[in-house]
């Protein structure tokens, strides 16, 4: 038990034996403060914060049990022990009744005390931890699944917090697989709409033809198939929020429309002539580096843009914030429910990956690892062979030291390698291994298929 920054009030009308807690207590190294009878320990609870009280249950004036009371009227209150005369054990368990932690009956030795002492510190201090987790559970759900504690991420938070509990339109900026959806989702789960429903459409999923009527719906008969009367994205989010990813990726003709819907919350189902209002938060996500490049180019309207970007959190990569990827690995690790723990060898390759793919990388990582992993350990020998340090196959890896290939073969190597790694990173999806290489899916398919 570290006593150093503890307090501790003392409440005894006996001038001896409170001369001789007192001495003890602070000899011991507590900050201890003494009154003589429960109307001054009263008053000191009103003013100063203590971590135990010891107090005499027979005080003149105020009794102890008052003194008692008193306490559990402070956040956190303090813990109690009471002393008793060796005839008044009822009293001492009317005080445990009330919600003290422990009583002593006199005369009882100071070792005696101080042991009572040390054991009512350590409860105090598993109910601080167990509240102090309680807190850090909620606060993390409340941010869904994104971890970490870089400035980075810290300034993520800060943003998040500040923005949440608005109606103002959000643009999440980021590289694929940095959590861009979670932050959505935690924009939604900590603001005023948390009761709503959370609708989320990635605009590069969904083909250009059927792009409008899965974010607006439909009416019957409105187009070959329509049977029925569809709802669409929008409509479901009324009175939460609506997540646009890749919305730099949204066609021409539906950017119009959803600017309406930003200005007049209203738009038209296809094939509809009602003008249907709806309650809705939206919030977008983009991987483009600079969607006003594609604003000057042409193919992004200029006023949805600005529509869009009220507020902007730009989410960091995996690269800027290396120092959680030991706190991301230990949550991934908790979700998956394999491996224990990561060998420090194994972490230090982590550490050196650059990734590419970002927390989703790490994450089919750390899954594929656990697979592996039957020792309780991931070793190196479960991570993946391009992580830096790991065994590779002769057609994965660079020309050894002394090993000269013609140039193109070399480079031919190297591209090989690396889009395997993307569409890794990507979990297949082409799409995605294209955003990631900055080239287009059709020249993906053609470097893939040589």
């Amino acid at each position: 038990m570290d006593p150093s920054g503890k307090r501790i009030l003392v409440v005894e009308d006996d001038p001896g034996l409170r001369f001789t807690l007192t001495d003890n207590l602070e000899e011991a190294g507590f900050s201890v403060t003494a009154a003589d009878d429960g109307e001054e320990a009263i008053r000191l609870l009103g003013t100063d914060t203590f971590d135990i009280v010891v107090t005499d249950l027979r005080l003149p004036g105020k009794d102890g049990l008052e003194v008692l009371r008193e306490t559990k009227t402070k956040t956190p209150p303090p813990s109690v022990i009471t002393i008793t005369g060796h005839g008044s054990i009822e009293s001492a368990v009317a005080a445990i009744k009330l919600g003290a932690e422990d009583y002593l009956t006199k005369p009882f030795s100071m070792e005696e005390f101080l042991l009572l002492l040390e054991k009512v510190f350590r409860v105090r201090s598993l109910e601080e931890e167990n509240r102090d987790l309680k807190r850090r559970i909620v606060s993390q759900s409340l941010f869904e699944e994104l971890v970490g504690k870089s400035k980075g991420m810290l300034e993520v938070f800060d943003l998040i917090s500040v923005v949440a509990d608005t109606d103002a339109t959000v643009l999440i900026l980021g590289e694929s697989g940095t959590g861009k959806e979670l932050v959505a989702r935690a924009l939604h789960r900590r603001g005023k709409r948390k009761d709503g429903s959370f609708v989320a459409l990635n605009c590069s999923a969904i083909p250009q033809s059927l792009f409008e009527a899965e974010l607006f719906g439909y009416e019957k008969g409105a187009f070959t198939g329509a049977i029925r009367r569809g709802m669409g994205k929008i409509e479901q989010a009324h009175g939460g929020t609506l997540f646009l990813d890749e919305i730099a990726e949204m066609p021409p003709s539906a950017q119009v429309k959803l600017l309406r819907v930003l200005q007049e919350r209203s738009f038209t189902r296809i094939g509809g002539n009602e003008n249907v209002h709806v309650d809705i938060r939206i919030v977008s996500a983009t991987n483009k580096d600079d969607l006003k490049a594609m604003v000057a180019e042409g193919s992004f309207r200029e006023d949805l843009f600005y529509r869009l970007n009220v507020f902007a959190i730009r989410m960091p990569p995996l690269r800027e914030r290396k120092e959680d990827i030991p706190l991301i690995t230990d949550h991934f690790i908790e979700k998956l429910g394999g491996a224990r723990r990561v060998s420090d060898a194994a972490m230090a390759m982590l550490m050196d990956h650059r990734y590419p793919g970002n927390v989703r990388e790490l994450w089919n990582i750390v899954e594929r690892a656990s697979i592996l992993c039957r020792e309780g350990t991931i070793e190196p020998k479960h991570l993946p062979p391009e992580l830096p340090g790991a065994g590779k196959t002769s057609s994965e890896r660079l020309p050894a030291e002394g090993e000269i290939l013609q140039l193109k073969d070399a480079v031919r190597r190297f591209e090989q390698d690396y889009i395997q790694r993307a569409l890794k990173a990507a979990g297949g999806s082409r799409t995605q291994a294209s955003n990631l290489l900055g080239i287009g899916r059709k020249a993906l398919w053609e470097r893939i298929r040589k």
